[in-house]
């Protein structure tokens, strides 16, 4: 899958976020190295402490399939109504989450404004001294 079809993934994705409180719409898209996409939005509560990020919604979800292998992330995310015009990254609760599941030296995680405008990084570029699984 290119990463323009994962983008569009993402943005539908985003359609199903249920923001009500920070009208913050994010989508996001798994890839796995099988090939298959698991879709993820964010999710809030009232309480706050319960609201769940796209990326993790899309972990989990792959991951309660039997999922534990994963290549990409598409990630789009902005003020519902308005033209996307900044970058989201994952919060670094689920930079962790990734770094569970995934190798810091080939997974990419892409920050797109839209299909064809986007930055792409390496995990490690952003989680450079996270902990894993070796570190116990």
């Amino acid at each position: 899958m290119t990463d323009k079809e994962l983008v569009l993934q993402a943005l539908k994705a985003r359609e199903m976020s249920y923001s009500p409180y920070s009208n913050f719409a994010v989508g996001a898209a798994l890839l796995t190295k099988s090939g298959k996409v698991y879709l993820g939005c964010n999710i809030e509560n009232a309480s706050y402490t319960p609201t769940n990020c796209a990326e993790r919604t899309a972990f989990f979800k792959a991951v309660s399939e039997g999922e534990r292998e994963f290549s990409k992330i598409a990630i789009v995310g902005g003020k519902v109504g308005e033209k996307i015009e900044m970058y989201a990254y994952p919060c670094g609760v689920c930079r962790q989450v990734m770094r569970e599941f995934c190798d810091v030296e080939t997974f990419e995680v892409i920050s797109a404004l839209n299909e064809d405008v986007y930055q792409k990084n390496l995990l490690k570029e952003l989680l450079p001294y996270g902990f894993g699984p070796e570190n116990l």
